[in-house]
């Protein structure tokens, strides 16, 4: 798998282009906004999109997949069915945040804890982990250790609990129990900010690490 990490929006969201090298095939993941840099990123690539990836609901991460998805005729896969009003509460997200109006929309697909997302010869394994919004989920790539965690867990700090729905022992949870397990050298791109490790959050973080 190859990746890109793309910034949009105000909220500097940390977009990725995902990849199968062997294919081209490619999605973006987490869509939030800025959808002609989107596309200008994907032509220098080089690679044919599939489909659009959601982690969860909130507007700086799923505020340009409606309308990719109309312009491409692509798939919306995720997030979880309980991010359902999320979506739904879009053009008020818009006037909150001070984003361009949004319109609600459903995905074309679900994702459940188990799930699988093929593109090309990659398989994505899907990790529901709650609490940052009920129906968040985690994207991993098994065969190169990568995860997009979303807003569940960012280098040295956790997805806040306090929007509509969310809950911190659920988010700890998550983590603990459905995140550090995949493996201390597993790889994630979060929602915002610089990459990290399972392991060095492990042992650094002061919210879910090993000390904490």
């Amino acid at each position: 798998m190859k990746f890109a990490i793309l910034p949009v929006t105000p909220y500097q969201q940390n977009c990725s282009l995902i990849w199968c090298e062997a294919t081209r095939r490619a999605a973006l993941v987490d869509p939030g906004g800025d959808v002609d840099v989107l596309l200008a990123a994907v032509d220098r690539a080089g690679v044919k999109l599939d489909k659009l990836l959601l982690t969860h609901g909130h507007l700086d991460h799923v505020g340009g997949a409606l309308e990719l998805s109309r312009r491409l005729d692509l798939p919306i896969v995720g997030p979880h069915r309980d991010d359902q009003f999320l979506l739904d509460n879009l053009p008020s997200q818009s006037v909150m945040f001070g984003f361009p109006a949004a319109l609600p929309f459903a995905p074309t697909r679900w994702l459940c804890d188990g799930d699988k997302v093929g593109l090309g010869e990659l398989e994505l394994r899907v990790i529901h982990c709650p609490g940052h919004t009920p129906g968040h989920v985690v994207l991993f790539e098994p065969e190169s250790r990568h995860a997009f965690v979303g807003d569940v867990l960012f280098k040295g700090s956790i997805g806040r609990t306090d929007f509509p729905r969310g809950n911190y022992d659920d988010l700890i949870a998550s983590i603990r129990n459905k995140l550090f397990p995949l493996g201390d050298d597993v790889a994630f791109v979060p929602g915002h900010g610089p990459m990290s490790s399972l392991g060095f959050e492990r042992r650094h973080n002061p919210f879910v690490g090993d000390e904490a």
